[in-house]
């Protein structure tokens, strides 16, 4: 019986991962030089109030976006200027944050230190990148009033790693875009030649009340390890992903070997790194239906000695077996993770 599934989509036509931007804390409101002089006090008494500190520039995490697009052409923001003092030791009022989105994934880093900030992994969670001014001192102490303070002033680098579940991996033109598109709304331009997808993107399957989020990145070339056709730029989105869906085309129209293609890929895994050579996945013969004989995928399966999962994304044989199987790995993974980490972290950070 097939399996119902809610398609959704996250995607975006273009996806922006790196950004520099700077930000600059508003400076502190002037403390008030004041004297109070009524018939009782001839001579006068200070009453200047203290001005207001300056707003904070705020980086704060946002599951709703995915690309750091709008940052890229909009850089500079800066915070408000806190209020002067007033007479009567009235104070000034704080000035008002500066805050500015990012999308979950991004690793904010000081430019001129080269130290990560924060690398934000969850929805809501802050930063305070820039402080404001003190605020400047009224003489009401008896002291004299005092300008209020300059602002904290940073240059920052953002760069956006995608979080998902399952991250679609392949050689150009495996039928990754038509898998995502099949099992998601994600809508990857899709054609028969290669480096179609030039950037990852998004799509969300929901399976009956349960869902995940699946990658599709741009094809992955000998190479790519090094920075060949931009691959360290891809292979980077694929670090944080718990799942690996290892595309292969069982029927590749150029006729090379499916298993060569299998290897190299698996080898620039390795050669990027371990860690992500070492996640768990799955591994998919696609294409099926251009096979004139279908034992040449088992064949392929007895050749990597794995269990490989026979599809054809394009008339969507064998996607709903496939779909619960990445389901299970990732429902494993997430087991696991909850097991290791114990408690969440503090979602805010000064």
């Amino acid at each position: 019986m097939p399996i119902k599934r809610q398609l959704m989509s996250l995607q975006h036509e273009m996806l922006i991962d790196q950004a520099k931007i700077y930000v600059l804390g508003g400076p502190g409101g002037k403390g008030c030089q004041s004297m109070y002089k009524d018939i009782f006090h001839r001579k006068g008494f200070p009453d200047g109030g203290d001005g207001g500190p300056g707003g904070n520039v705020v980086i704060q995490s946002d599951s709703n976006l995915n690309t750091l697009l709008d940052l890229k052409y909009n850089q500079h923001h800066k915070a408000r200027k806190g209020t002067g003092g007033g007479s009567n030791k009235k104070l000034g009022k704080k000035g008002e944050d500066c805050l500015v989105l990012i999308p979950v994934g991004t690793i904010v880093k000081d430019v001129e230190s080269g130290l990560v900030m924060r690398d934000f992994l969850k929805d809501k969670e802050c930063l305070i990148a820039a402080r404001g001014g003190k605020a400047g001192q009224g003489n009401a102490g008896k002291k004299i009033a005092t300008e209020g303070g300059e602002g904290e002033s940073k240059t920052l680098f953002l760069e956006l790693k995608l979080v998902a579940d399952a991250g679609i991996i392949g050689f150009p033109n495996a039928g990754k875009s038509t898998l995502v598109s099949r099992i998601s709304r994600s809508h990857s331009k899709i054609a028969a030649y290669p480096f179609t997808t030039k950037s990852p993107k998004l799509g969300v399957v929901k399976l009956d009340d349960k869902s995940f989020v699946v990658a599709d990145m741009p094809g992955i070339i000998e190479g790519a390890h090094s920075g060949k056709g931009l691959g360290d730029r891809f292979l980077k989105h694929i670090e944080r992903t718990s799942v690996l869906i290892h595309v292969v085309d069982i029927a590749p129209f150029d006729g090379t070997d499916p298993v060569t293609n299998y290897i190299k890929l698996e080898e620039e895994l390795k050669l990027y790194d371990e860690k992500v050579y070492n996640k768990p996945r799955l591994i998919v013969a696609n294409k099926i239906d251009m096979l004139e004989d279908i034992k040449d995928a088992e064949k392929f399966s007895k050749a990597i000695k794995k269990k490989v999962h026979v599809i054809s994304a394009l008339d969507g044989k064998g996607l709903d077996d496939l779909v619960v199987a990445v389901y299970e790995e990732i429902k494993n993974v997430r087991k696991n993770n909850e097991e290791n980490n114990g408690q969440d972290r503090d979602p805010c950070f000064n």
